[in-house]
């Protein structure tokens, strides 16, 4: 049983946090608390958050002064993101986040163990590194992000993988989404078992 007097005094390696609106995916347009983890094994050569990659660059926080936090902002969802979140351990923090009645998210590229309780998923596998088995039956939502025609075949692979109950997105690369959205607007037009997801946060410039 995990001591929650343990859990408080443990830290992890923020490299921002705020509340805002989840801006992609099934989820988009709810208010939530993100808390952006440093870290990451993965490295996507588009990633829009690469100043989150080293570890080093960034303060340990104490689970406690970030769930003060949250409970602050009066927030109901929560969203683990990074870099890639599950490089630490969760369980400390979900377990925090629980006693305090808090809805969990968690976005993950799956490419590390899972740790921690969530109340949602989101997988978005990666070539360079792709998940682990066990996520793909535990995914809520699958994620590809198209940055080029070959992508669309990923994402089938992936597919094939998750349940029937998972959430299906397309997801164009944000510096090339002019070019591709004709060939994803295609796509799911020819395969209607996708859903269409935008970074709507960029276009309403908010975090």
């Amino acid at each position: 049983m995990i001591n929650v007097a343990d859990i408080e005094k443990s830290s992890l390696p923020v490299v921002e946090r705020f509340y805002s609106l989840q801006g992609e995916g099934y989820n988009t347009g709810k208010a939530a608390f993100f808390i952006r983890l440093a870290g990451c094994d993965v490295g996507c050569g588009w990633c829009d958050s690469k100043n989150s990659w080293n570890l080093n660059n960034h303060p340990l926080i104490p689970i406690k002064e970030i769930v003060a936090d949250i409970i602050r902002h009066k927030a109901e969802y929560v969203v683990i993101t990074g870099g890639e979140p599950l490089i630490h351990p969760l369980d400390g923090l979900c377990t925090l986040l629980k006693k305090n009645n808090l809805k969990i998210l968690l976005e993950t590229s799956g490419s590390c163990p899972i740790s921690g309780i969530f109340d949602w998923i989101c997988l978005s596998p990666k070539r360079n590194r792709p998940p682990l088995p066990d996520i793909y039956k535990r995914a809520s939502e699958l994620k590809i992000v198209i940055a080029n025609s070959s992508d669309f075949s990923w994402a089938e692979e992936n597919r094939l993988l998750v349940t029937e109950l998972c959430k299906l997105y397309l997801q164009p690369e944000w510096s090339v989404r002019e070019a591709l959205l004709p060939d994803i607007v295609r796509y799911i037009k020819k395969n209607p078992q996708w859903t269409l997801s935008f970074q709507t946060h960029k276009f309403i410039n908010i975090p």
